[in-house]
Order: C-alpha cells, then structure tokens, then sequence
C-alpha cells in the first residue's frame, strides 16, 4: 500500500470521528456513565502508552531499566511527591540500573 494513500486515508479516518463527536446530541452527553467514563478514559489510554512503553521492545515483552524507572515513580506517587520530585526519581532510577548494565 502507498504511504500517501495510509496518510490519506487516517486523515480522513481522524476527520469522520471527529466530525461524529460533534453531531452527538448535547443530552447523550449530560449522562452520569458518559461523563464517568469521559473523565476516565485519557487516564486509561495514558496508562496503556506508558505500560506498552515501558514493558514492550517491539513485539516482545521486557523487563528492563525502563520498568525499574517505573517502578520507582510510582512510588514516589503512592508517597505523594511533587511531579518533579516523581520525574527525578524514575530518571536516576532508570540511569543508575543502566549504568550497573541492567
């Protein structure tokens, strides 16, 4: 298949689902279980990217500094640190285990 006509064709993809998200009726929107589900599905979808990010090197599934780095954020959130303080601690984490060759 042509690169340009993938690159047409998601274009056009992106533009219908955008196109159908305005013609929803405003009172479909006001549901409890709609709103519900709207305030948690960019957290979920945050969550798969960060997981296949972190666990997966191409097709196969690794553990490696990147879970250690991970690892150590999560922590640091569970303890309630400031996001910076959560950020450094999973780059030294991640640093220090590639470093002693994880």
């Amino acid at each position: 298949m042509n690169t340009w006509i993938a690159i047409g064709a998601t274009a056009l993809a992106c533009y219908a689902v955008k196109l159908a998200g305005l013609l929803v009726p405003a009172g479909a929107l006001e549901k409890p279980l709609v709103r519900r589900l709207a305030a948690l599905l960019p957290v979920a979808l945050l969550a798969a990217l960060t997981a296949q990010q972190a666990f997966a090197d191409g097709r196969t599934l690794v553990l490696d500094a990147r879970a250690a780095g991970l690892g150590a954020a999560a922590v640091t959130l569970i303890l309630r640190a400031p996001f910076l303080l959560v950020v450094a601690a999973a780059v030294l984490v991640t640093a220090g285990v590639r470093a002693m060759g994880g």
